[in-house]
């Protein structure tokens, strides 16, 4: 009898009954959120949403537990369970199929339309080579180490020294050109 008071004083409106209510059954409503939550999902995000639904619209839902169909306790773990599903299903991307995406969509842009131009000496012929193969041929560097004959780790060191001299060159470009501005 004692929980048919407390909800008719919390469905009431009364906030005493609702802080008593969420201490007293917060955990059993985490537990079984947690039974049904999927990896990577806020517990305690799901658990606000199942007291959210108790008390939308004035405690509807929560006005129609029926004691004499099941103990508060049990009503309480089937409302957190579905609830918890239906927000996952609902924050769940929609995935569609390839087939169904335009083919405008899927356009690529053409990388070789406008070629950057590099000063004849910033790249020495291999790091050249090593970029051409990584970015245009889209090759892995163990196939690439392979090609020319070379450790995979020379592969990669010659990569990252392309790299800092390309960063340092447009470094330098992109300053030149703020301070030409400024003139």
């Amino acid at each position: 009898m004692a929980n048919a008071i407390d909800l008719a004083s919390l469905t009431c409106g009364s906030k005493a009954a609702w802080d008593g209510f969420v201490r007293r059954y917060a955990g059993l409503i985490m537990a079984a959120v947690r039974g049904v939550a999927r990896e990577g999902t806020d517990i305690e995000d799901l658990v606000q949403e199942v007291f959210v639904r108790l008390c939308k619209d004035d405690f509807r839902l929560l006005k129609t537990y029926d004691p004499s169909r099941a103990g508060l306790s049990t009503w309480l773990t089937i409302v957190a369970r579905s609830t918890a599903r239906d927000t996952t299903r609902r924050r769940q991307p929609v995935l569609t199929p390839l087939e169904a995406v335009p083919e405008t969509l899927l356009a690529v842009e053409d990388r070789h339309a406008d070629p950057i131009k590099l000063p004849e000496k910033l790249l020495s012929p291999r790091q050249k080579l090593v970029l051409t193969m990584l970015y245009e041929r889209d090759m892995e560097v163990a196939e690439i180490a392979k090609a020319l004959d070379i450790d995979p780790q020379t592969v990669r060191s010659t990569h990252h020294k392309a790299m800092l001299k390309l960063r340092s060159h447009f470094a330098l470009d992109d300053t030149k050109t703020r301070l030409e501005r400024r003139g």
